[in-house]
């Protein structure tokens, strides 16, 4: 890896992403990649796909994860439409209270790649020095909620 990225970003006029990065001199630089073709409408996993494939970038962005790019160009598109960035930032996030059926197909199927993120993040491995094989929990007992349908349902069972 010629490149180390420290940190990306966004910058909305003129559409582009930022990279600050670490080349092999250990020499902190900046590289601002210009959006080219990318409406209000435009697919972000296509288009960070692209973004990461291209020939000229492909180098810088090889540290920089699928997701993140697809995140950046979320943000991209939805100052696009007109929404604030604090709105972008709150789409990104996971509530456990929202109901998933309600979304889209490329939303529902970014929220989940947001869970698989945090998942893999706070898996333990078997090289882990804090795995346990076969770890049992007792979860405290609570007060077990009466339910109408629970009470109709006692008919000889």
């Amino acid at each position: 890896m010629r490149f180390v990225v420290k940190r990306c970003g966004v910058c909305f006029s003129p559409p582009s992403i930022v990279l600050i990065y670490e080349n092999k001199e250990n020499k902190v630089r900046k590289r601002v990649i210009p959006v080219r073709h990318f409406y209000r409408y435009s697919n972000c996993s296509l288009a960070a796909e692209s973004l990461k494939n291209h020939p000229r970038h492909k180098d810088y962005l090889e540290s920089v994860s699928q997701i993140q790019l697809e995140r950046l160009y979320v943000i991209l598109r939805d100052h696009l439409q007109g929404f604030t960035l604090e709105h972008s930032l709150a789409s990104l996030q996971v509530d456990p209270d929202e109901d998933m059926n309600k979304l889209g197909d490329e939303e529902l199927a970014r929220k989940k790649s947001q869970m698989d993120e945090v998942f893999e993040k706070n898996r333990t491995h078997r090289e882990d020095p804090d795995f346990v094989y076969d770890l049992e929990v007792d979860f405290s007992k609570t007060a077990k909620e009466k339910c109408s349908w629970d009470e109709d349902s006692d008919d000889g069972f």
